[in-house]
């Protein structure tokens, strides 16, 4: 297949453009770059060091004889330029990662907030209005979030995008319908993804364009098979407050010496899937769309379910690092459970990889040959989720989010 990844020099984008590309597709990547700047605008950097992506397809090329194409667009913008494209290019797949991908960094401050939004929406709508205008029937592949679902107690598994339900009729009788899992977004971020929900739903009804939105956990790890071909292959890695996902960021803390971070109780429950299993599990979506006319498929892509103050014992465990619990920057529920429905991806054949698989010892061995890249100011997560935590930090300056800790 002939397949346009949006969004493909990011975390999850780059390994998935080189799985697909090994399994023989044809690869175009499209990217404003932007996930770059954002870290020149944040002051720090990939715990690994990433060559400029021009310099990456070199390098794939050289070692597999397959050519990943490049195109520096920003969907969220350039519109004409992006429908244009597709209408000279008409690839069978799109791949959708172009998306400002991070809560925290959504809460910074009211510009971030708008960024996400504008990049967020923005870039979805422009590529389905796109599809329509140009009657592509291309296969979409949406990189979504568990987030959407909230982190509520509810008493019963997470459904895979689809709730039935039971509603009284005028007359007093039961009638049936399936309805999508109601949105309890934590987050300017989450909240986007929420509003994608909808954009597909109705472009599906509405236009019969064929969507499969993914509602992924929480990425762990950082090779792939792929990215473990060259050094110059290998994937980012975020460890800072903003953009560091919650085990990646326990495993540099315990490689440089520094406690884990819980935040609040660490009675958060999430759930989770290695980055190998994240581009396997988008393979299988390619490889199994719906019909045109079908609703939006969707899939839980996750793979276990833990909760945050036991991932810290487990990695203290490990590395014999301390565990430093700490206010929470997010206005959350302090405990919460989290049972999900992921039956769809193990019926088509993922064979998940877990936590106790030992590759938390090759992530480790990652973050400790990587270590004096560190900027220890940069990991406390001090994105505040509301005025009124913001200025309570303000107002004690003894609080622990603004010391280093040691």
């Amino acid at each position: 297949m002939k397949i346009a990844i949006l969004g493909g020099d990011g975390f999850v984008g780059w390994p998935t453009s080189l799985h697909l590309s090994d399994q023989g597709h044809e690869i175009h990547v499209i990217d404003n770059l932007s996930r770059r700047w954002i870290d020149a605008e944040l002051g720090v950097q990939s715990l690994t060091p990433m060559d400029s992506i021009q310099e990456r397809v070199r390098i794939w090329k050289q070692e597999t004889g397959n050519t990943i194409h490049f195109h520096l667009i920003d969907i969220a913008k350039d519109y004409e330029v992006f429908k244009a494209w597709l209408a000279d290019n008409r690839p069978d797949a799109i791949v959708h990662f172009a998306e400002q991908r991070a809560a925290p960094y959504s809460m910074k401050s009211d510009q971030h907030k708008n960024y996400t939004v504008n990049n967020n929406v923005n870039a979805s709508h422009n590529l389905l209005n796109a599809m329509v205008e140009l009657d592509l029937d291309a296969h979409l592949v949406h990189l979504g979030t568990m987030g959407v679902y909230g982190y509520s107690n509810v008493g019963a598994a997470i459904p895979e995008g689809y709730l039935s339900v039971d509603v009284e009729t005028l007359s007093g009788e039961k009638a049936s319908q399936e309805i999508l899992y109601p949105a309890n977004p934590g987050s300017i971020y989450h909240m986007t993804k929420c509003l994608d929900q909808l954009l597909f739903q109705f472009y599906a009804k509405n236009d019969g364009l064929r969507i499969t939105d993914l509602h992924q956990g929480i990425v762990w790890g950082t090779h792939t098979e792929q990215t473990l071909r060259h050094k110059q292959l290998i994937n980012r890695f975020d460890y800072d407050g903003d953009y560091g996902t919650v085990l990646n960021r326990f495993l540099i803390q315990a490689a440089i010496g520094y406690p884990l971070t819980v935040h609040g109780t660490g009675g958060q429950t999430r759930a989770f899937i290695h980055i190998q299993d994240s581009v396997r599990c988008v393979e299988l979506a390619l490889q199994n769309p719906p019909a045109k006319g079908d609703r939006v498929k969707v899939f839980n892509q996750m793979t276990e379910t833990h909760r945050v103050r036991d991932l810290a014992e487990l990695i203290s465990k490990l590395t014999g690092a301390k565990v430093a619990y700490l206010p929470n920057p997010r206005k959350e529920a302090p405990e919460n459970d989290l049972v999900v429905e992921n039956k769809q991806f193990l019926e088509l054949g993922l064979n998940p990889i877990t936590l106790e698989d030992g590759l938390l010892s090759e992530v480790v061995d990652v973050a400790k040959n990587f270590a004096y890249r560190v900027d220890r100011s940069r990991v406390p997560a001090v994105s505040a989720w509301t005025k009124e935590i913001a200025e309570e930090i303000e107002r004690d300056p003894e609080h622990p989010r603004l010391k280093s800790v040691s």
